[in-house]
């Protein structure tokens, strides 16, 4: 049983990287560290900031800091109303120069009170020409999501806490 489980997260990274290739190859993004538990026995994969079961332990690991100061650069969208908790598209633009002295070098997105608050922690470089990605998250129940943006001289800006109201839980709900 063990080693049909192993297959199964062997087959979905597998998966995972290869539509991951396909989208870094199309969309210019260069990656998105998604947690879900196919992949977080990966080398590399930075388990103990994803598996913090509270926002400011989560945000405490991936940025050093809870205190980021909210900015008008990062807009997010996001559904007032999302049906399914297990698909609410969100999409973020970061309004910043994407040039080799000034950039967007990464960008996180928490939801408070999910089981695990981090779910996504995005790449990029000047070649990016921006910093835009759009994804489906899963939400446990009506919730904020927080979006915060790092330059790679380090400033840290947060967009403005979005909630979003779901109305069929997608964490288990």
């Amino acid at each position: 049983m063990s080693n049909d489980i192993n297959k199964r997260r062997e087959f979905l990274m597998a998966s995972l990287k290869m539509g991951a290739g396909l989208v870094v190859g199309s969309l210019g993004v260069l990656g998105a560290r998604r947690a879900d538990a196919a992949i977080k026995n990966v080398p590399g994969w930075p388990a103990e900031t994803f598996g913090q079961k509270a926002l400011n332990a989560a945000m405490e690991s991936a940025l050093g800091t809870t205190h980021v100061p909210v900015s008008t650069k990062i807009r997010v969208s996001a559904p007032t109303i999302a049906e399914n908790g297990g698909a609410v598209p969100v999409s973020v633009v970061v309004d910043w120069p994407m040039t080799e002295a000034d950039y967007i070098e990464s960008v996180y997105l928490f939801v408070e009170h999910n089981p695990l608050p981090l779910t996504s922690e995005y790449h990029f470089t000047p070649a990016n020409g921006v910093a835009y990605f759009a994804e489906r998250i899963k939400m446990a129940k009506t919730d904020r999501i927080r979006v915060i943006a790092k330059t790679n001289k380090g400033k840290l800006m947060a967009a403005a806490p979005r909630e979003v109201k779901v109305t069929i839980g997608g964490c288990g709900g």
